[in-house]
């Protein structure tokens, strides 16, 4: 009777488990090197630890005055208070934002999964990234304290000199101001000077620079021509929402976060109905100043 051949069979499910441990690690590394970014980024602002918050919390900005009354009292008379005037100044909504891409069979097999799965993750955190700053850059062009200047070099002073005494005013400490500016215009500026400038996640910013403990430089998109922006330290905040939030998962749905400060959740997956490998990042993420008026936002003018 002849031998009768038989043909070593793999069921390609033998092999999930190793694809699972992929997937989670690359959840882990994508909400890693996000939150790192992050802290990196809060280190540069001078930023305290990101405040968490509840979903559907508001996030309000406030003006302060204070009308002083005469301090020239006679004895034994009664010392007239000073009135202090808190205004709420703006209200915005820390909400959720969902976010997914899709990554075609195709493109692995034309590119490999290192390019095709690996580059676009990072593209796609750096653009997570830049949703959250580029809406604190437009936040920040709504600040109370409005002036004109007539130089860019005047323009830093003068809106350093604002915030500090706006600060004063309240009572409040300022350990360090930072500066937002038009990239060209301080370029312009700088001509041949020899300073240091440098560049990370995307930013590019100037340590130390006229009192200053940080001058970000962006672009027009970000920040007109001949403007200046200036804030405390102090006056700015990190809020976010709990991707990991055990209220979500009730929902079915588990996103991997990092840490004790859940900035991102991230999820992957395979999609067999379309031949897609998807991804899906969820935060709640929002840069506040406190005080609307703690903003200085001076204009280059002729006639400033």
């Amino acid at each position: 009777m002849a031998a009768t051949n038989v043909e070593s069979f793999t069921n390609p499910r033998d092999s999930l488990p190793n694809v699972y441990t992929a997937v989670t690690a690359r959840e882990m590394d994508f909400v890693t090197r996000f939150g790192d970014n992050w802290e990196a980024l809060r280190n540069i602002l001078g930023i305290m630890r990101p405040i968490r918050k509840t979903p559907g919390t508001s996030l309000v900005s406030y003006t302060a005055e204070i009308a002083l009354e005469s301090g020239a009292v006679e004895p034994g008379e009664v010392i007239p208070y000073s009135k202090a005037t808190i205004t709420q100044a703006a209200k915005a909504d820390l909400t959720i934002e969902k976010y997914a891409k899709a990554v075609p069979i195709e493109d692995v097999n034309k590119y490999g999964a290192e390019i095709a799965v690996e580059k676009s993750d990072d593209a796609f955190l750096t653009k997570l990234q830049n949703v959250v700053l580029t809406k604190f850059y437009t936040f920040l062009k709504t600040g109370a304290l409005t002036k004109t200047a007539t130089t860019w070099q005047d323009a830093l002073a003068k809106a350093q000199g604002e915030v500090l005494n706006k600060f004063a005013t309240m009572q409040k400490d300022v350990t360090a101001v930072v500066g937002f500016a038009n990239i060209l215009d301080a370029y312009d500026y700088l001509g041949t000077a020899d300073i240091t400038v440098q560049t990370q996640f995307g930013l590019t910013y100037i340590k130390d620079f006229l009192g200053y403990s940080t001058l970000f430089l962006l672009p027009a998109t970000q920040i007109d021509r001949n403007m200046v922006i200036a804030t405390p330290v102090e006056n700015i905040d990190l809020y976010y929402i709990d991707p990991g939030d055990s209220e979500f998962a009730r929902l079915g749905l588990n996103y991997t976060t990092q840490g004790e400060t859940n900035l991102i959740g991230f999820h992957a997956q395979g999609n067999y109905s379309t031949a897609v490998g998807e991804s899906y990042a969820l935060m709640g993420m929002a840069l506040w100043a406190e005080y609307l008026d703690g903003i200085a936002k001076i204009t280059v003018s002729a006639g400033g």
